[in-house]
């Protein structure tokens, strides 16, 4: 006879075109106390109604602002199907938007470091529904739990993630490269970060501190990937070389045993400086490309950032990985209440005088500085400044930019991304579009036509960043 299917479901959105680890890591801190769970990708899955019918327990995971959007949305659905089920939102972007959450139906919200408190919340619940109480309103910590308790911060005792019961790996984004395409894994070394970059959703959360996966656990999981058709890993780690002797143990550890896994990394550009001499034995050990935040090229809005890089450290970064043959593929944030359209043109002109307009995905041109409620920025001075009301329904504070070229500006660039996105246009052309949308709002002339490159530095297919 079939078993009936759990009363527990856990729910990922959207994880960068990744297979979720915002899935595979609390089902395998379920799957050691014993409990039983479903899954639900609403990145490569649709939304499924009988998934959701008669669970007492759906946990939706929020690691960034889009999946928060599309989690809030799949929750007023959940509480139609199963209005009895409690409902905890987990992950960073859950921490920050504890308030709104809480007082549109969600049950708890749980950030940080938070496994072994999803397990105990799931575990408090199924004792009282063996009392009898099935109500999520019953549930007796409910308003200390649900009021926004802290984030935990306390070392945790890792099992392996538990990836059974997720959607296959060629389902999530590819890698590209040499003319042909790679099945990717993702996991993490590990997680929070050291530094305080004031536009980050890291640091009002983890509070500087960072925490290490023991290697033996990455190293099982990077094998399981493997067996699953893995031939590329992405580390997610917010940043890599935070502890760059564990992470390095753990790539040293990977190459010995898949000597042809490749494999790329997120860190700061003052990483990239601090630890020039690790890049080429990343290189040997299979590093094809390296993801920074380089964010802006303006020292004045690096400076509002607090970023802890200058321009001329990121001239620096780029020679230091160019000498070990490992491209920067970085991430942007252009438009900024500092940021002007001078700033936006000399981006531009950077990239393109570096030759890197295939290292960067169109996307990052347009990206916008988005202010949560737990943001950093809420706590400088100046910000009220430039800051507008809070938009509860986006989830963020609305702000606008001093020059109303800056908005248009990026309203134009979000419909140029939009469309290439769609046809799947070469980055070289889609770069000429942006370069002439600039320029034209500036008053300047358009550029020359762009023409595709015969070359692709390796890239994921999937390149949206928030």
């Amino acid at each position: 006879m079939t078993p009936p299917p759990p009363g527990i479901l856990l729910v990922s959105c959207y994880e960068l075109g990744h297979q979720p680890m915002g899935l595979a890591m609390p089902m395998g801190f379920l799957a050691r106390a014993g409990y039983e769970a479903e899954t639900l990708d609403l990145a490569v899955e649709r939304f499924d109604r009988k998934r959701v019918a008669g669970k007492w327990f759906v946990g939706i995971s929020v690691p960034m602002h889009t999946a928060l959007r599309l989690g809030v949305h799949a929750a007023r659905h959940v509480r139609e199907i199963s209005p009895e089920a409690h409902i905890c939102f987990y992950g960073l972007y859950g921490s920050l938007n504890k308030d709104y959450l809480l007082g549109h139906g969600v049950d708890s919200v749980l950030g940080g470091e938070y496994e072994e408190a999803l397990v105990e919340r799931i575990r408090m619940i199924d004792r009282q529904r063996a009392g009898g109480c099935t109500a999520p309103s019953a549930v007796d910590d409910r308003p200390a739990a649900g009021s926004g308790s802290d984030p935990v911060l306390a070392r945790l005792s890792f099992p392996r993630p538990r990836r059974d019961r997720l959607p296959a790996l060629t389902r999530y984004a590819r890698l590209e490269m040499d003319g042909g395409e790679r099945t990717v894994g993702y996991t993490e070394t590990s997680r929070g970060c050291l530094h305080g970059c004031l536009h980050c959703p890291i640091p009002p959360v983890y509070a500087g501190r960072f925490f290490v996966i023991p290697e033996r656990i990455v190293l099982d999981d990077v094998r399981r990937m493997v067996s699953c058709g893995a031939r590329h890993i992405t580390f997610g780690d917010p940043d890599f070389l935070n502890g760059p002797r564990h992470s390095m143990n753990v790539v040293r550890a990977m190459h010995l045993e898949h000597p042809r896994l490749t494999f790329d990394i997120t860190t700061k550009i003052e990483h990239i400086l601090r630890h020039r001499d690790l890049f080429p034995e990343l290189t040997e050990l299979g590093c094809v490309f390296v993801v920074s935040a380089v964010e802006s090229l303006s020292d004045r809005v690096l400076h509002h950032l607090d970023k802890g890089h200058s321009r001329a450290d990121i001239s620096e970064a780029l020679d230091l990985l160019a000498a070990s043959d490992i491209p920067m593929r970085p991430s942007l944030l252009p438009f900024t209440p500092w940021s002007t359209l001078d700033d936006y043109l000399s981006l531009l002109e950077f990239v393109e005088e570096r030759k890197m307009v295939d290292q960067v995905d169109p996307i990052q041109y347009s990206i916008r500085l988005l202010v949560p409620p737990g943001s950093s920025l809420l706590s400088k001075p100046d910000t009220r400044d430039w800051l507008g009301p809070l938009d509860e329904a986006a989830l963020t504070y609305r702000w606008s930019h001093p020059d109303p070229r800056m908005d248009a500006l990026h309203a134009e660039i979000g419909s140029i991304v939009e469309r290439a996105t769609a046809c799947d246009e070469d980055p070289c052309i889609t770069f000429g579009h942006i370069h002439t949308a600039a320029r034209t709002r500036a008053g300047r002339r358009a550029p020359a036509p762009y023409v595709p490159l015969n070359r692709r530095t390796p890239r994921l297919t999937e390149s949206w960043f928030c």
